[in-house]
């Protein structure tokens, strides 16, 4: 069972959470104009001045920031602070250009221990506990950022990074580690590594586990839950806004909640930029707040989520923000609909007999789109069995066709032939040339 690690914040009221935001919003918004050129020269071009902010009410006239501006400014061009106040430097992987800078001063890296340490606490975490953090260390935030929030409660960190999974493994044994912090589709790798290696649930002491870096499903949550006995959590953060600690869940899973004292979030429509209300689905975009080195107007996350207000179960106020659908530029077009890989990951995962190790792999023939599904069997089914094969490729092909309104070839392969990945999975391959 979680609790609050910051009652007053993660129970204050709408309208003092609103004056608090205010406050930091303008303070900001009037620093980054005087020590950011970039942010100096977008403002003027939408005719808005520091002085035009004077509450959240005014976050629509300020304009937005893209991936893109961070690789226009490669490597500091963004930051608001003198290169020897910054503490620590991260970067993204840069798969699709230059790499994305993030600076952070130590007020910065404080606030970030904060954010990750309210995220324990939620999933139950205490100084009793032993976090075992197997995210990637090194310029990705993923380990930094929760080892960060397990060292600011005083529970004992395990910084195991990613891979060598037999190794982890024991150590989760012989250490006792009793919470889990990293990606889903490593954890699930765990959970299957458990089950081979013979290792009964009872040897583990594992109570918890906090995912995050890349989307994931119920369904995918449910496989994880048995494999390692654990109650499975969401956290949500991008290095560029901060890193993990921005959103997580509490005990009852029913959406994030948003740091929103240090992190303002809106949902636009991706095509306009028109801020949506609640409940609706669009692109997620963040305002930072507090952060010193690199505090972000406005930032376009392209994830596609939805904000509610809702009061939760577990007592916290603040502004929630549903599991991600996936993000604007990871969604595929073919032959003209929307295909979004978790939708495709929902309808395997509900097929019994197939595990969660799937690729998605999307090709031009002919100046036609093609869809091709490769999921593993389970090791407990018959793979020779030609008949139950194909029953169950039927059965994946009419569920796809049900939910994408898209004939896809379905092919099972046997247990154990799709590539594991010890950090983010790489579920879609699309092989179509296609040039603006």
């Amino acid at each position: 069972m979680g609790y609050l690690w910051n009652e007053k914040i993660e129970t204050a009221g709408i309208e003092e959470m609103r004056s608090l935001q205010s406050q930091r919003l303008c303070s900001m918004v009037k620093r980054v104009y005087e020590h950011v050129p970039f942010y100096k020269k977008s403002m003027d071009e939408c005719g808005v001045s520091p002085d035009d902010i004077k509450s959240v009410d005014d976050l629509e006239k300020l304009p937005f920031t893209k991936k893109t501006d961070l690789r226009d400014n490669y490597p500091y061009g963004l930051f608001a602070v003198p290169l020897e106040e910054v503490t620590r430097i991260h970067a993204s992987s840069g798969t699709t250009g230059k790499q994305t800078v993030v600076g952070y001063t130590d007020a910065d890296l404080d606030i970030w221990g904060e954010c990750a340490a309210r995220a324990i606490a939620a999933a139950g975490g205490t100084r009793k506990d032993i976090l075992h953090v197997s995210y990637g260390y090194g310029l990705f935030t993923g380990g930094l950022g929760l080892h960060a929030g397990g060292e600011k409660m005083k529970a004992t960190v395990i910084p195991a990074s990613s891979g060598n999974t037999k190794r982890q493994l024991t150590i989760m044994q012989d250490f006792g580690s009793t919470i889990l912090c990293c990606t889903p589709s490593y954890a699930l790798y765990l959970g299957e590594s458990r089950e081979e290696m013979g290792i009964p649930l009872s040897a583990i002491h594992l109570k918890a586990g906090i995912f995050g870096a890349e989307p994931w499903t119920e369904e995918m949550r449910r496989e994880i839950e048995a494999k390692l006995g654990i109650r499975a959590h969401d956290i949500y953060g991008l290095s560029e806004v901060m890193g993990p600690g921005v959103s997580f869940e509490c005990e009852y899973q029913d959406g994030l909640h948003v740091n929103e004292d240090h992190f303002i979030p809106e949902i636009i429509d991706p095509d306009t930029g028109k801020v949506l209300p609640d409940g609706e689905y669009g692109e997620l975009v963040f305002t930072c707040i507090t952060k010193e080195a690199l505090p972000l107007i406005r930032y376009r996350t392209r994830d596609i989520a939805s904000l509610t207000r809702e009061p939760c179960r577990c007592g916290r106020t603040l502004i929630r923000m549903s599991k991600p659908r996936g993000r604007s530029d990871d969604m595929l077009i073919i032959r003209g609909v929307n295909v979004f890989p978790s939708q495709i990951e929902e309808v395997l995962l509900n097929t019994k007999g197939v595990t969660a190790n799937y690729q998605i792999i999307v090709d031009r023939v002919n100046n036609l789109d093609t869809l091709e599904v490769q999921v593993e069997m389970a090791p407990d089914m018959d793979f020779d069995a030609v008949r139950m094969v194909e029953e169950k490729e039927r059965e994946i092909h009419n569920g796809l066709l049900s939910i994408l309104g898209l004939s896809a070839k379905v092919v099972i392969v046997e247990p154990k032939t799709i590539a594991r990945s010890e950090g983010k999975a790489k579920r879609v391959i699309d092989n179509r040339k296609v040039f603006d």
